[in-house]
C-alpha cells in the first residue's frame, strides 16, 4: 500500500513511519502541509492518507475536503489530539481517526478498514469543529483535474445561474457552490455590492457614479468596473469609506 502521511511536526511523522514499516512493506511518502499533500495525491496516488487535522495555513479538514473531489479519491485517516466534544462529531459521521498517541495495533486496525471519506462528510465534520476556520482555497475541477484557488486572490464572485464564477488573477473560475455560502464563509473579506456579486474589499479602489445615476466599483487589476444596485449602493459606498479610514 502507498500511504501519505501529512503533519506539520517531524517527529509525529517519523513516529508513523515507524509504525507503518512495522506493519508490512508499504511505500510511504510525506509532507507538512496540505497544499503539498493535494499535490502528492494527484501526482503519486495513494491509496491513503494519514492527515493531521491541526495544522497552519491549509489545515486537515480542508485538506480532505478538497481531496474528497478527486477522481477516484483516497482513502482518508485523521490523525488528532482533539478534545471529546469534538471526538463525539468524528464518531457520529463514522470517520475514522486516530488519536494521539498512536499504537501499532490501532494504526493495523485503521489502516485494514480506511475508507473515502465524502465531501458531504468532512463539510459536516468541518461544521463540528469548535475551532473551524474559513478555507484558504476553493476547488475547481478544470480539465479533468484538481485546480486550488487561493480565496486572497479572489477579486469578485458573481452568481451565474447554478454556478458562481470567480475572478482571480486575471482569470475566471466556475464553482458549483452559492454565493449566499460563500458570503457566510467569508464574512468580512468579501462585500455584496449586488444581489448577483460579491467584491473582495482588499481589491476595492474606488466607487464611482455614472451619468444614468448608477453606481460602479473598481477593483484593481479588473478591466470592468462592477455594477451596484441601488439597493446596497449606500452600505457600501460607507464600507468602502470605514474601510479607507482605517487604512
Amino acid at each position: 500500500m502507498r500511504i501519505l502521511i501529512v503533519d506539520d511536526e517531524p517527529l509525529a511523522r517519523e513516529r508513523l513511519k515507524d509504525l507503518i514499516h512495522q506493519d508490512g512493506a508499504h511505500e510511504v511518502l510525506e509532507t507538512d502541509n496540505g497544499l503539498r499533500a493535494i499535490e502528492l495525491v494527484q501526482a503519486q496516488h495513494p491509496e491513503t492518507v494519514l492527515l493531521d487535522i491541526r495544522m497552519p495555513g491549509m489545515d486537515g479538514l480542508e485538506t480532505a475536503l478538497h481531496l474528497a473531489q478527486l477522481e477516484p479519491p483516497p482513502a482518508v485517516i485523521f490523525t488528532t489530539a482533539y478534545n471529546d466534544r469534538a471526538l463525539e462529531a468524528f464518531e457520529a459521521r463514522a470517520v475514522d481517526y486516530l488519536l494521539n498517541p498512536i499504537r501499532a495495533e490501532r494504526l493495523r486496525e485503521a489502516l485494514s478498514r480506511a475508507g473515502v471519506v465524502g465531501r458531504g462528510r468532512v463539510t459536516g465534520l468541518r461544521g463540528a469543529d469548535p475551532a473551524r476556520r474559513p478555507r484558504t482555497h476553493i476547488s475547481v475541477r478544470e480539465h479533468g483535474a484538481l485546480q486550488l484557488i487561493p480565496v486572497a486572490a479572489i477579486r469578485y464572485l458573481k452568481a451565474d445561474q447554478k454556478y458562481v464564477c470567480a475572478g482571480w488573477n486575471g482569470r475566471e473560475s466556475l464553482l458549483e457552490e452559492s454565493l449566499r455560502a460563500l458570503e457566510v464563509e467569508f464574512a468580512g473579506r468579501f462585500l455584496r455590492i449586488h444581489r448577483n456579486a460579491m467584491v473582495a474589499l482588499e481589491f476595492v479602489a474606488g466607487m464611482e457614479q455614472r451619468a444614468d445615476g448608477l453606481f460602479h466599483v473598481r477593483l484593481r487589476d479588473v478591466a470592468e468596473p462592477l455594477p451596484v444596485s441601488r439597493r446596497h449602493a449606500a452600505e457600501v459606498r460607507k464600507t468602502i469609506r470605514d474601510a479607507g479610514t482605517r487604512k
